[in-house]
Formats: structure tokens, sequence, C-alpha cells
């Protein structure tokens, strides 16, 4: 496992998870290894390939990890990127599952900066499984129109749809859940941008949850900044799933190293 930033319920999970199947996980900081510097990402593919049965990668730019990918003979995790987080969208999508029960046909409703890497994540992974999909932000924070397109792409074959609105009420009403992240993502904090002021109305409250469905569940990745993007009330609240939703990670992990290693021999 790589981790160039910093991780707390990621490396926690993976490393459980894996001891818990009986393997065993080696945790570099990025900072102490060559990645991408006296050789090129494709020929650390290569290498670490010949030591391991699969490589957990927390980066920057997705490119690097399809650059090490393209090298590697095992299979690569992407445990965050610039761009996507999908290891906490299986968590997301199976804490969903386990408290309404189904995910096809449902609303999922995400509140926050479009551009982040759970907004991509939430809308590929959403529509995989059938769920409708809406992303509410403020102007300017609007999802990547690639990943935006892909998503519709895919919703075509599965049924469900994505949606773009700058109206937080109109995208809470009648969803089934609920789903917020830091205004300011890791690498952000000085971009020059103002991440507090447009983002206010987003802000997961209990006035904005009386819109969604009244079995309404809300989910944040964490580390949830408590007064920003969602209040105490609600993320300590009854339709807060959260928690359940970090536990999920653990076991939504295992089992996707189980069926990567299965399917990679």
């Amino acid at each position: 496992m790589i981790f160039e930033k910093n991780s707390t319920r990621t490396r926690f999970s993976f490393e459980m998870g894996i001891a818990q199947l009986g393997g065993h996980a080696i945790v570099v900081d990025g900072r102490s290894t060559q990645l991408g510097r006296e050789e090129t990402l494709e020929d650390t593919g290569q290498v670490l390939s010949r030591y391991v049965d699969a490589i957990v990668w927390r980066t920057f730019a997705q490119e690097r990890l399809t650059a090490m990918a393209s090298g590697s003979t095992v299979p690569i995790v992407n445990a965050l990127s610039d761009e996507f987080h999908p290891c906490q969208v299986l968590a997301d999508l199976q804490t969903l599952a386990e408290r309404r029960g189904r995910l096809a046909g449902l609303k999922m409703t995400y509140l926050g900066d479009g551009a982040n890497n759970m907004a991509h994540s939430l809308m590929l992974g959403g529509v995989t499984a059938g769920l409708h999909v809406t992303i509410a932000a403020p102007v300017g924070f609007d999802p990547d129109p690639q990943f935006v397109d892909a998503a519709q792409r895919r919703a075509s074959e599965t049924g469900g749809s994505v949606a773009l609105t700058t109206d937080a009420r109109a995208g809470a009403d009648g969803a089934d859940v609920l789903v917020t992240d830091t205004w300011t993502s890791m690498g952000q904090e000085n971009d020059g941008l103002d991440r507090v002021r447009p983002f206010r109305p987003f802000q997961i409250n209990d006035t904005l949850l009386g819109y969604a469905d009244p079995e309404a569940i809300v989910l944040h990745c964490l580390p949830a900044h408590r007064g920003h993007e969602i209040t105490d009330d609600v993320i300590d609240g009854p339709q807060s799933a959260v928690w359940d939703e970090a536990e999920n990670r653990l076991h939504a992990q295992k089992a996707l190293l189980v069926w990567l290693l299965e399917h990679s021999q």
C-alpha cells in the first residue's frame, strides 16, 4: 500500500481488512519511494508486480494510476486520486442497500463541490447501480464534463440517470439519500477560491433534510467539518448512516480484494 496523501479510514480499513483475509500489508509513504522520479511509473508497476499480489495506491492525478497499471501484472486499487474515490462509493452503495433494501430506482443527491472526486465517483458508481443521481453544486463548481458524459452513457444502459442543479432544495426534494463531503478537498486549501459562502445553501441541515424522503439517509465520507457541510443535528441524528458507512469501508474493500484476486489468476 502506497500513500502519497494523508489517510485515516482508508489506511486502517485496508490494513485491517488484509489482515482479516490472512494477508500481509506493506505500507509505505510515497515520499520515501522513487515513484515517478528516477524510473517511470510503468517500470515501477512491473517491478512491484514481482513482489506483491495487489497494489493499493492513494495518489494525486488519476493518470499516475493509469501509468502504473499499464506496467503492472497485478490488480491496482485506487485508494483515492484527485479525480475519483471509488472505494468510498462501494461502501456508500453497500450502506444504502442495507438501509433501503435495494439500489435501482432510488434517488441519490450529492450536495457540495461537484468537481471533487466524490461527486465524480458517485455519478459513475451510482448510475452503474441504476440510481438516479443528482449533483447539486454552486455555480462554477460543476463536475468535469467528461465524467458527466461517461455517467450519462452508462446510465442509458442501466436505467439510471444524471442531473445537475445549482438549487440545493430542488436537488434534495424527494431524495432517498443525501451525500456530502468537505468543501475543501486535500490540496485545495490554497487554490484562492471562496469555499465557504457559495456553499452555505448546500449545507445538509434539518431544513434541507426535510425536503428529502421521510426515510432518507445521510452519508458523509469523512472527515466532517461540523457546522460547514453538515450540522451536528444531522450527522448525529436518526437519519445519519455515516458511522455504518465508515464501517462498511472495511467490508466493501475486503470484498473488492477477494474479487480482484480471484479474477486476476
